[in-house]
């Protein structure tokens, strides 16, 4: 379902992504208490990976999430991962959504996956998706930028051993495995489309140059804007976040080197419009220095390798726009979108060369 609307929250269920739908209600049915009335589903348009469906049962909504068609890249769209992060951040951090069930019997659906409550809400993925009430707020766009921020500060707050989240992930050698982790699904993908000999290079030297960490706390590891959620009326605090599934403990400011990644560049200059997936220019965020002092002051983390974090969070990036690429071109998903998705890579690539020239260790 190409070229949906960014004001579209939900639509019918794109062609080939449809469930087995009777086994779904069964399964929620059985398994989550006080069900009752009918059964319809309607899918969340605008995620690029892990499918996403609003499912109604009665005036009962919830989300169910399962990982993409075709090939899973080792360790990836986690759904036992994202339910145990839930399950022990809802209650310590209101933004993040409770977890309802957790299905790792892929005879159900095709996969395992994970249902979640459902928080009525509006993400912003470009201006046109800025709801009225944010537009006649003053300053919003600086607003709702530093809301995200705050967010983000409010999660690196958690206390991690109070939660019982100290077990999610691994915070020695954390920076390391990830460029690991990432260089391998970059291996594994890379030859999907035109070759881009850079992202070899730039891993090896993101490896050699690596920061030294701070303290663990949890990550989200995909933390961006528009895996946030606001009410539609307030642009001053961040409701919900999405999209868990690679949650971990390890260096928060992973979370904030890819959060930099997606902010758009303020100045208008065509030339610096290397973001990912650009669009965000008119909202009027605030500047990234003012995201980085802002992160600072709310954490008490020292941020002078934020350069060498935004590197990392862009180089990630790359990968995963090569995945989603090679995921359309092997005909695992009818998402046109996805056929798109590496246009920008050497810009973005480009970029991870300028910031580690900027990052000096």
């Amino acid at each position: 379902m190409s070229g949906v609307p960014s004001t579209i929250e939900v639509a019918p269920v794109r062609d080939g992504e449809d469930l087995d739908w009777g086994s779904l209600e069964s399964y929620l049915r059985r398994e989550i208490p006080d069900l009752d009335g009918p059964f319809s589903v309607l899918q969340f348009p605008h995620g690029s990976a892990n499918l996403t469906y609003r499912v109604s049962i009665g005036d009962r909504q919830m989300v169910v999430r399962r990982p993409p068609m075709g090939h899973i890249a080792l360790g990836a769209h986690d759904m036992g991962r994202e339910y145990r992060a839930l399950a022990g951040l809802w209650a310590a951090y209101d933004r993040a959504p409770r977890p309802l069930a957790h299905c790792g019997d892929p005879g159900v659906v095709g996969a395992e996956f994970l249902v979640v409550e459902y928080r009525p809400g509006v993400v912003i993925h470009d201006v046109e998706s800025v709801p009225p009430a944010f537009a006649e707020t003053p300053d919003h766009g600086r607003r709702l930028g530093l809301a995200v921020v705050d967010a983000l500060v409010d999660l690196h707050l958690v206390d991690i051993e109070a939660t019982g989240l100290a077990a999610l992930g691994r915070p020695d050698g954390f920076l390391e495995r990830q460029l690991r982790g990432w260089s391998a699904r970059w291996e594994a993908v890379a030859e999907a489309g035109p070759p881009h000999p850079v992202m070899t290079a730039l891993a090896t030297r993101l490896l050699r140059d690596t920061p030294r960490s701070p303290p663990p706390t949890v990550v989200h590891n995909d933390f961006k804007l528009n895996n946030c959620q606001f009410s539609a009326v307030d642009p001053n605090r961040v409701t919900s976040v999405f999209d868990w599934d690679m949650a971990t403990v390890g260096d928060p400011l992973a979370d904030l080197g890819t959060l930099l990644n997606y902010w758009p560049d303020p100045t208008g200059d065509d030339s610096r419009q290397w973001v990912a997936f650009p669009g965000l220019e008119p909202l009027g965020l605030p500047p990234r220095e003012s995201v980085i002092e802002h992160y600072a002051a709310g954490t008490g983390i020292d941020v002078e390798a934020a350069p060498w974090y935004e590197a990392y969070g862009a180089w990630k990036t790359c990968v995963i726009m090569q995945q989603l690429y090679a995921r359309w071109a092997q005909g695992e998903t009818t998402d046109e979108r996805m056929g798109t998705r590496a246009d920008r890579l050497d810009r973005v690539a480009q970029r991870v060369l300028e910031l580690l020239e900027e990052w000096r260790p």
